[in-house]
């Protein structure tokens, strides 16, 4: 796919459930009748797509997105509510399936049609239109900080608002009323001049019989009563009792299990294999070797090897055969690469600057660079990073009789549904996905390989196989954030103002904007050089906003003490044309006591990074002692417009700072001869409990569009760190992760480390 569509279509609008249910019909014609086939007339009549109403008044939200600990079931659901002015106490969420007429037309509308103010004629034309797209890519797609931001603005919020307008057109025509003497309260219908009330569910017959609005008319926000407020966490009961339902709870009539091994060097194949002692280990059913398999991510393809899988009574008996098959593999030509060759190959592809791509061009950048009177530069490094969700990658199949059947935790059912019958030989209507709730995605569950093994050793043995992957599978064989090289220039003039900026990194990916910068600096210059390697990679949390964040705002921190300035007066400064950064840049410095001093061995690192439509600011405290560093405190200050969930998007901010202190602190995956080294949380650490840092989350609702919660906190967490250390001890630290260094040895030589 191109690169608009790997990132654009990122979410989805699925629909299913019994009961009555309404959405938006978003094809020409109303969809209905086909759904009514599909999901079953119990419980009620099928009037539209996103919303159920029983006969004992409760809602049920049928959300179009994967909950994975975000929270988003929530958050839709408290949009759908709001316009439809459901008692929340009484709404109840559910995920909706994967089925092909509900593809996502909301992110194509937010990304290619932004901006233009359609006429209310043709926004039913526009929406099929999108819809036909949508349908056609197999995205039902959650990830990129774009539920709220899409499917909740014109999914989710349409839905309710329409079937809000339908039952007060149903009650005023029972009632024989004016329409326009008819509200809806708390789940009831009620007139206003004689107080009659009845509730929602009185009236789904006749709303069943209507036509929703393409275009209801939606509350102004200082209405609001739902949305902006906090309500319980509907995923939450479920995973404190054990009741809550994940992929590997699946437990199927004459299931066995699988575990697998794919090819440590992407591409390699089984030359010769020992399995005899596998095979007699107790409970071993079979042995097999899956072929090679492309895999499409969305940030790029990746072919890769044959996998080596054991079929077993138990994972236990499955795990302990595997570890005694003796596989050779074949060579596929990367057996020599290495990180060091990886970098060096980095370092000369910048320095030729061969078919550099320009993103930025500003100025004359050449001319400011040789008048300056000052010009600094600086060289940073991140390593390749693996996901390591909690939850391990699992996958049960049942492929028999031309057909198929799927349980799985993933981030793209509709996508999955397609892959699974496209590498099985099938049309996608012969396979059924269920899809759970997750522990962690974080952009790994977007790829269907686990399924799609799954789906050929249920085939290969003929009867339904859980697989699990183990922890070193997952590890050594992610689709990892890559590795990048980023080389920077400032130029200054007499006054010590920054006048030139000058960037070349490798390897352009999504988003397009992420090495942008939002300072005012006159002449910019920036761009990259491609050099690709074998390694396999695909979307990480926050994606290259968390390379970039990380290489522009430690650069920014160098440049305000090269002109012997305050950092956050520095970045202030530049901020003049940019008053809501400002406000949020403030606001952390503010919350967290910038200007305070603090004790020999401690130091502040700030950093201000606008990703996935919202703004965010951290301040970050830490403790350097024997040349080891602990985070004590971060204060983040974020505008996302309007906080929907304002409990679930801080969060959601808590959550993507430690995801990126794990990165920051340990994060790092190594290759050696072709292969990932590391392969469990031994070799690659994460952030504990003991040492979380306390982290205190402050929003501004400005009022402008709405933003995402689950990526934005990631990419300033690791400059905050680094600009941190450099306050405390003079060290710049230029390569991740801080860990690797001995800060102590560090002051003794000259001060910087990478």
């Amino acid at each position: 796919m191109s690169k608009w569509t790997r990132r654009a279509f990122l979410t989805t609008s699925a629909v299913a459930g019994g009961g009555v249910v309404i959405g938006v019909a978003m094809r020409p014609g109303n969809q209905v009748n086909d759904l009514a086939d599909k999901i079953g007339p119990e419980g009620g009549k099928l009037v539209h797509t996103y919303v159920k109403i029983d006969e004992d008044n409760a809602v049920t939200a049928i959300i179009p997105h994967s909950e994975m600990g975000q929270g988003v079931h929530t958050a839709l659901g408290q949009m759908l509510a709001e316009e439809l002015e459901a008692d929340w106490d009484q709404v109840n969420v559910v995920e909706a399936p994967a089925l092909g007429e509900y593809a996502n037309y909301s992110l194509g509308r937010t990304y290619l049609l932004t901006g233009i103010d359609f006429p209310k004629i043709l926004i039913p034309s526009i929406d099929g239109a999108m819809m036909g797209v949508a349908d056609s890519l197999d995205m039902q797609i959650t990830g990129g900080s774009m539920s709220v931001r899409t499917s909740g603005i014109l999914s989710m919020r349409v839905a309710g608002a329409a079937t809000r307008e339908m039952l007060e057109r149903a009650a005023a025509d029972a009632w024989n009323v004016p329409v326009e003497e008819v509200f809806a309260e708390k789940s009831f219908l009620v007139h206003g001049r004689t107080s009659r009330r009845e509730p929602f569910s009185a009236f789904v017959n006749k709303v069943a019989s209507m036509t929703p609005s393409y275009t209801p008319a939606f509350k102004r926000p200082e209405d609001y009563k739902i949305v902006g407020r906090y309500v319980p966490r509907r995923d939450i009961p479920s995973k404190v009792d054990g009741s809550a339902k994940f992929a590997m709870d699946v437990n199927l009539p004459g299931m066995l299990y699988a575990t697998v091994l794919r090819s440590p060097v992407p591409g390699g194949k089984v030359v010769s294999m020992q399995d005899n002692d596998a095979r007699n280990v107790e409970g071993v059913h079979e042995v097999l070797v899956i072929p090679s398999a492309s895999y499409s991510t969305m940030v790029g393809g990746f072919t890769a090897g044959e996998t080596v899988a054991v079929v077993a009574d138990s994972y236990w008996s499955a795990s302990k055969a595997l570890q005694q098959i003796d596989v050779q593999w074949s060579e596929v030509g990367y057996e020599e690469v290495s990180s060091e060759t990886i970098f060096s190959q980095f370092d000369k592809d910048i320095s030729a600057k061969t078919e550099r791509q320009a993103d930025v061009t500003q100025g004359d950048a050449e001319a400011i660079f040789a008048g300056a009177t000052k010009v600094i530069d600086a060289e940073y490094n991140v390593p390749f990073l693996a996901h390591t969700c909690m939850e391990p990658l699992n996958a049960t199949a049942d492929v028999r009789g031309g057909q198929a059947e799927i349980w799985v935790g993933c981030q793209n059912p509709l996508g999955f549904r397609r892959a699974v019958a496209d590498s099985l030989g099938l049309e996608s209507e012969k396979v059924k996905l269920h899809n759970h709730v997750m522990g962690g995605g974080f952009g790994r569950k977007s790829v269907p390989d686990y399924a799609l093994q799954a789906a050929h050793i249920s085939s290969m043995v003929g009867a339904p196989v859980q697989l699990i992957w183990s922890r070193e599978e997952d590890v050594r064989q992610d689709f990892y954030r890559p590795a990048v090289k980023s080389r920077f220039r400032a130029a200054f003039d007499q006054e010590d103002n920054l006048i030139g900026w000058s960037n070349t990194y490798t390897n352009k990916n999504e988003p397009v904007e992420a090495p942008l910068i939002p300072y005012s600096v006159p002449a910019q210059d920036i761009g990259y050089v491609s050099s690709p390697t074998h390694v396999p990679f695909g979307a990480w949390r926050s994606v290259d906003h968390s390379q970039h964040g990380f290489f522009t705002e430690s650069f920014i921190d160098e440049a305000a003490h090269a002109a012997q300035k305050d950092p956050f007066e520095f970045r202030a400064n530049l901020l003049n044309d940019k008053p809501r950064h400002l406000a949020v840049l403030s606001k952390v410095a503010d919350e967290a006591k910038w200007s305070d001093p603090l004790p020999a061995g401690r130091g502040r690192g700030i950093s201000l990074q606008e990703s996935f439509g919202s703004i965010v600011a951290q301040v970050v405290e830490v403790t350097v002692t024997n040349g080891k560093i602990s985070v004590d405190r971060v204060v983040a200050a974020i505008d996302p417009g309007l906080a929907v969930a304002p409990d679930g998007l801080a969060a959601q901010i808590e959550s993507g700072i430690i995801y990126g202190l794990t990165a920051a602190m340990y994060g790092e995956i190594s290759i050696e001869e072709g292969a990932v080294v590391q392969g469990n949380f031994n070799d690659y650490e994460s952030i504990r409990m003991d040492d979380s840092p306390v982290i205190e989350t402050h929003i501004i609702n400005s009022g402008h569009d709405i933003g995402g919660a689950g990526e934005p906190g990631t990419p300033g967490i690791a400059p905050a760190v680094a600009n941190a250390v450099f306050d405390a001890t003079g060290i710049r630290v230029r390569l991740l992760p801080l860990n690797n260094f001995d800060l102590n040895y560090l002051v003794e030589e000259e001060g910087v480390a990478g």
